[in-house]
């Protein structure tokens, strides 16, 4: 068991921790968790990559974790997870710019959106949230091979007892559409994506890890209409859950620890919440991790899918 817990901060996780030499890359690290699991790794001495899609945010993340800490060795890169191409682009920019990866940490993330679609026609929230992760960890692959760590973070959610993937109809086309079925759908995949990396990639050191990181309040939620805030509310802080918001860096905890802890060495593929790995529960409400979300022929389903409609190839 980890001696740390729900209200455990990224500062506590990592005192004592040496990650001078490390080379940490960070999606979505221009807001919110990216931005304090960044802030937190650099004050432990890591090189940290800040991917994100606008530059003028990175920008303003960068000055904001040098006010605090002015010999933060900070790097960023723009990349629109959204678009293929894109990706594409800028990963090959990373390989050239960077020698190795040690951890990524693919925290980057929308959550109930409209009905819209990314550059490439996928349903935003599987197309951001899985499959631009999908196709930017298959390109940074050979950095991360060339690291000490070797260690991948995906940020999922509670989210993924909203339902399993659906791999009839992954992006609603042939029903209607609902935002929280979607993110359900995209953040079950987080965590299928874990397995099948863990599955795939232990056998070279390379270990995946998938992280819930607990409620809190940051930008995530900015495509929420009022309504939809207030019935997400009702359900979260209903008497019977005992639900508690965390701040950002409790909330950046859990990343931080499935990145580092001693304990979690050569034991990937499992999901991590409140600073511990997560029991298997198919009832539970307030904890645990879904059956169906580690289920290793799920898991080999939707590689094969994210290979076929991202054109994405891992090293073999």
């Amino acid at each position: 068991m980890s001696e740390f817990g729900w209200g455990s901060t990224t500062d506590e996780v990592l005192a004592g921790k040496d990650l001078s030499g490390r080379t940490v890359f960070i999606t979505g690290a221009n807001s919110g968790l990216g931005q304090e699991t960044a802030r937190a790794m650099a004050a432990r001495g890591a090189h940290v990559i800040m991917a994100g899609r606008d530059q003028a945010k990175l920008d303003e993340s960068v000055a904001a974790i040098h006010a605090d800490h002015a010999k933060a060795q900070l790097d960023t890169l723009t990349v629109d997870l959204g678009n293929l191409e894109n990706i594409r682009a800028a990963t090959s920019r990373a390989r050239q710019r960077f020698g190795k990866i040690d951890l990524l940490i693919n925290n980057a993330g929308v959550m109930a959106t409209p009905f819209t679609h990314t550059h490439d026609g996928f349903e935003m929230q599987m197309g951001t949230n899985h499959l631009g992760h999908f196709a930017l960890t298959a390109e940074l692959m050979p950095l991360i091979e060339r690291g000490h760590l070797k260690r991948i973070v995906n940020l999922s959610s509670r989210g993924h007892h909203f339902a399993p993937v659906d791999f009839d109809d992954p992006f609603f086309e042939r029903r209607p559409y609902d935002p929280w079925i979607a993110y359900g759908h995209s953040k079950t995949a987080n965590v299928l994506f874990t397995v099948g990396l863990e599955a795939r990639f232990a056998v070279l050191g390379i270990h995946a890890y998938a992280v819930h990181p607990g409620g809190i309040q940051t930008n995530l939620g900015r495509h929420m209409t009022p309504e939809m805030m207030e019935a997400l509310m009702a359900r979260v802080t209903s008497r019977d859950t005992g639900f508690q918001w965390k701040s950002i860096p409790q909330g950046a905890a859990t990343s931080c620890w499935a990145a580092t802890a001693e304990e979690l060495e050569g034991k990937g593929g499992v999901y991590c919440e409140d600073c511990h790995v997560a029991e298997v529960d198919d009832e539970s409400a307030t904890h645990g991790v879904r059956s169906y979300a580690i289920n290793p022929s799920f898991a080999d389903q939707l590689w094969k899918l994210s290979e076929e409609l991202t054109g994405a190839k891992f090293p073999s």
